[in-house]
């Protein structure tokens, strides 16, 4: 074998030219350039710059900013009129562009600090609007959850998982993220959340977006929550807890239906439930199922298992409200591909609110992912719109290219028999 070098630069994430051509079509970078403002004169690179260049990291395959320099560096700035700046000047915007953390006081006396940025999160539903994701004057489908985010970092506490971390709360709109709020990673979930949806619902009505129906776990079932998710959803499902109460009223059921869910045998019924607000009439949609063993339940004095989903819809039937709220199991998919896929679970600053900054931005990458694939899925047969990011670097942007300024233009020339004409 003979092996022939050639010193000519080739860069093999060629496919990244497309992103960024779309970035810059789209309206992107005129609408961050505007939203966020200018930064000041001597530093050189816009907000849009080093947004998207973080975003280039990820799409490359990379997982933290100093791939900027290591890796991607020559293949990045082969790209004519593309700006490439340093790590330290993407990790310097990721700050400029946080927020001061809120502290609020527990009835215990226990202070828990909160990361508000509502400037990204508006910036984020814009943009949202602006790749027709969503539409002004819609209806959609709201699911809001917390996660545990595993860091050590100065300002993290320990969770209820005995690791430090962070517990920002998420809502989304089917696989689109459209609000982070973080919290101290000790806070309770149900702590101030009322008030942490209530500036998610405010953002989406402040641009035109409204919510058809609210989706949440039982991190959400208090009183003061469930007022806020009625007041600004048509109907709403939260999954209930546990309580002497609730199977007080289960227990006089004596009319269950039998059904069938994903191959299993249930038995499923409806009552009216007047836990939290005498006045109101919810309905408890409950399912049970016979217990492995025969082991007998302390408060329910039989072997069933019982799952209970508190809702204002009359109108379904008993499976479809099981099921419907069961599909809020695919939105949870969102945060494995944000903490695998977008950088979550290596978070690149010391502080909360540097912290949260840096995940409303990948959110933002994020999205923009998913309305490019879309675009991209339209003409590559081997690439879907769900395909994961690793799938989407192998069969689109690694691809070897070479840029040649003839007759007065760039040239991309491109080793491959892929349809990327059809893109440009």
């Amino acid at each position: 074998m003979k092996l022939q070098k050639i010193s000519t630069q080739v860069s093999p994430f060629s496919g990244i030219y497309f992103i960024n051509e779309e970035y810059s079509k789209s309206g992107f970078t005129q609408l961050l350039d505007k939203q966020l403002g200018t930064r000041c004169k001597p530093v050189g690179f816009s907000y849009s710059d080093i947004i998207q260049n973080l975003m280039n990291i990820f799409l490359c395959g990379g997982n933290c900013a100093e791939d900027i320099q290591t890796h991607l560096n020559k293949d990045l700035k082969s790209i004519p009129n593309n700006f490439v700046p340093s790590a330290d000047t993407i990790l310097r915007g990721i700050k400029e562009l946080s927020t001061k953390n809120s502290s609020y006081e527990s009835l215990s006396d226990k202070k828990y600090d909160f990361n508000i940025n509502k400037k990204l999160n508006d910036l984020n539903i814009k943009s949202l609007l602006l790749t027709k994701q969503l539409k002004k004057d819609s209806f959609y489908d709201f699911d809001y959850d917390n996660q545990i985010i595993p860091t050590e970092k100065y300002d993290t506490k320990k969770t209820y998982k005995k690791l430090n971390g962070y517990c920002p709360g998420v809502a989304t709109i089917g696989n689109k993220i459209v609000y982070i709020e973080n919290r101290d990673g000790n806070a309770n979930v149900k702590f101030e959340q009322a008030s942490t949806l209530t500036r998610a619902y405010n953002i989406l009505e402040d641009n035109n977006i409204y919510v058809n129906r609210s989706r949440m776990d039982a991190g959400s079932y208090s009183k003061e929550i469930i007022e806020v998710v009625e007041k600004n959803s048509k109907l709403f499902y939260i999954r209930s807890n546990k309580s002497a109460e609730i199977y007080r009223q289960i227990l006089a059921v004596d009319k269950w239906t039998e059904v069938e869910l994903n191959y299993q045998k249930y038995e499923v019924a409806s009552i009216s439930f007047e836990q939290f607000f005498k006045e109101k009439s919810y309905r408890l949609v409950i399912m049970r199922e016979k217990g492995a063993s025969a082991q007998i339940d302390l408060f329910t004095g039989d072997t069933f298992k019982y799952r209970t989903i508190l809702t204002n819809d009359w109108q379904s039937s008993e499976i479809e409200v099981i099921e419907y709220y069961n599909q809020r199991g695919a939105n949870e998919k969102v945060f494995d591909v944000m903490n695998n896929d977008f950088g979550w679970s290596h978070l690149p600053c010391s502080f909360m609110n540097e912290n949260t900054s840096y995940m409303i931005i990948m959110a933002m990458a994020k999205n923009f992912y998913h309305y490019f694939i879309e675009k991209v899925a339209v003409v590559f047969e081997n690439i879907e719109p769900t395909s994961r990011l690793k799938r989407f670097i192998f069969k689109f942007i690694s691809v070897s290219g070479k840029w040649i300024y003839t007759g007065r233009q760039w040239v991309l020339k491109l080793f491959t028999d892929q349809p990327y004409e059809l893109l440009n």
